[in-house]
């Protein structure tokens, strides 16, 4: 039987490419990526920033950067920068970086047009009254006392608007839609609104905005975008894109909008809004907190760009919304991480240990591996001597045969260095272990070539040494919520799922090569994960903060997404 072939394009590829076979000229490809300057892009934007620059990648077409900044109350330059930078480091470039704010004289022209031709006019009713006219999904709505308002009227009124003569809030300029259409969006929209607000770029030029489907889809044909790429919550508002540009379209690329499903990742919230109560209200640090799912705090965390790219194309474009287990995008961070990080031994919670037959004033100075992923990583030097650290957990007094690693009679081997042997032991007045007393053989250093050095023992422990270790600071990291999905209540709030043992933060013991560690290098710190040195890092202490553990410690499952990638 003859297998069927299976397409490896997603289905926004699959409408692109029929549009060219239909004759559309494929040197009028555009894309671009417009979000709005009023917080820090987050994983969801990811797949987003992805989608079009790669399609950008894949048929030599153009991308813009486009700030929608439509609303000044919430917008920042800040906010602007920090955008590009993440951008920036994700390793794509835009072809122009543009703003809607550009638009502002093009968009009120089109108004006083749509005004003129009698579609549109302007409503002094409140909010809540507007709001209760356009009726329920299944109820239609009914018309404002000001719908049949002369275009004189309106055109005079709209004016005034512009130039200040009314108080923010008292009166919006709306579009003639449907008010008994299904698409509640079509019933009388907004178009503009009165703020008396500097905003970031135009200052105080303009003290009315318009809405963003008035500035969206004319944006895009002003800049000649051929597809306008969105999540699944613009699909409603397609159809009044469509409406807008039909008004406003003469000549040249008409845009179409198409939608794929956002990216939901369990144990997160990416809501703009929900994402600026925890930064307000110091359940993190910042915008940039290792916790956050803000492309800023997870490049703070040590997630590579390489490592966030592969998850967003790993998790496709399809056309249904889904959530995607966080455990994949921290598979996604081990595969690249093991490739590139080079290894270190630090020790979290030490305990003593004293080689009774070591030298008393032998150090040695050993050589391993950076990186056995890493042919080309070299070595470093590493210091051995008679009074190390090793982790409290690697020793137990008694132990079953399932432990493999050192218990008082048995043998482990020390990372690239000795095997040794623990004899006796002694604890401190709280009745905890302090110190293990081993002994060491002599002819069984790694790499020797000894018939000792072959000896074969189960367990291989990480360990430092007394006389030449550098003390750091780790902030180890686990999820921010206990709950996989935090908005699952809409009658509770969603910091109610705060994980409160989301940070432990401890003093640990490291080899000395850490010690000129720079700012924003990652390590696999063996046998513990892959942890970042921190921005927050000095000459006198270094902070590294964990990435991901060697294994996922979550789920015995595998965390790929359940969904075809191509959907």
């Amino acid at each position: 039987m003859k297998r069927r072939k299976v397409s490896s394009k997603n289905f926004i590829e699959h409408i692109i490419d029929e549009d060219l076979e239909k004759g559309f000229d494929k040197k009028k490809l555009k894309f671009r990526f417009p979000p709005e300057p009023n917080g820090y892009l987050h994983i969801g934007h990811v797949k987003a920033i992805c989608l079009n620059f790669e399609l950008g990648k894949k048929y030599n077409a153009p991308v813009n950067l486009r700030f929608d900044d439509t609303n000044p109350v919430k917008e920042n330059k800040i906010f602007v920068e920090a955008i590009k930078d993440d951008i920036s480091w994700l390793q794509y470039k835009w072809e122009e970086e543009k703003y809607a704010s550009d638009y502002f004289q093009q968009l009120y022209l089109w108004a006083l047009e749509l005004i003129k031709k009698g579609k549109a006019y302007v409503d002094n009713q409140s909010t809540e009254q507007i709001a209760l006219q356009k009726g329920t999904p299944t109820r239609p709505g009914q018309n404002s006392p000001s719908r049949n308002q002369s275009p004189d009227k309106a055109l005079s009124l709209f004016i005034e608007m512009k130039e200040g003569k009314h108080p923010e809030g008292s009166m919006v300029l709306r579009f003639k839609g449907n008010m008994s259409s299904s698409n509640m969006l079509m019933r009388d929209p907004v178009l503009y609104r009165i703020l008396k607000k500097p905003h970031h770029r135009t200052k105080d030029k303009w003290c009315i905005y318009p809405m963003y489907d008035w500035a969206h889809g004319q944006s895009d044909y002003i800049e000649e975008i051929s597809h306008s790429l969105c999540t699944l919550e613009f699909l409603p508002h397609r159809e009044l894109y469509n409406e807008y540009l039909n008004f406003v379209y003469t000549k040249g690329t008409k845009p179409k909008q198409r939608e794929f499903s956002r990216l939901n990742l369990s144990y997160t919230v990416t809501s703009k809004r929900k994402l600026q109560k925890l930064v307000e209200n110091s359940f993190v640090e910042g915008w940039d907190d290792p916790r956050m799912p803000t492309i800023s705090g997870l490049r703070r965390r040590g997630y590579t760009p390489t490592a966030l790219i592969n998850f967003a194309k790993a998790v496709g474009v399809a056309k249904r919304d889904n959530v995607i287990d966080a455990s994949f995008l921290e598979f996604c961070a081990r595969e690249d991480l093991n490739k590139k990080s080079r290894r270190v031994m630090v020790v979290l919670d030490p305990i003593k240990v004293i080689i009774t037959n070591y030298p008393e004033n032998k150090n040695e100075t050993l050589l391993t591996e950076n990186n056995p992923e890493d042919s080309e990583a070299g070595e470093r030097e590493i210091h051995f001597s008679k009074e190390l650290f090793i982790e409290r957990n690697d020793f137990r007094e008694t132990a079953n045969r399932k432990f493999f690693r050192l218990k008082l009679g048995g043998e482990v081997r020390l990372k690239s260095a000795y095997i040794i042997k623990a004899q006796s032991l002694k604890k401190n007045d709280k009745g905890e272990i302090d110190t293990v007393y081993c002994t060491y053989d002599p002819l069984s250093l790694s790499g020797s070539g000894t018939e000792e050095s072959q000896r074969k023992v189960k367990g291989t422990l990480h360990w430092v040494s007394q006389k030449k270790y550098v003390k750091i600071k780790v902030n180890q990291y686990d999820r921010l919520f206990t709950n996989p999905n935090p908005d699952s209540d809409k009658e509770q709030d969603f910091t109610k799922h705060i994980n409160p043992h989301s940070l432990i933060t401890n003093n640990a013991f490291a080899e000395i090569s850490l010690k000129k560690a720079e700012r924003g290098t990652i390590f696999q710190f063996q046998r513990q994960g892959y942890f970042i040195c921190d921005k927050k890092s000095t000459d006198k202490i270094k902070i590294f903060n964990k990435t991901v553990s060697l294994r996922d410690t979550w789920t015995k499952n595998e965390a790929r997404p359940k969904n075809s990638l191509h959907q």
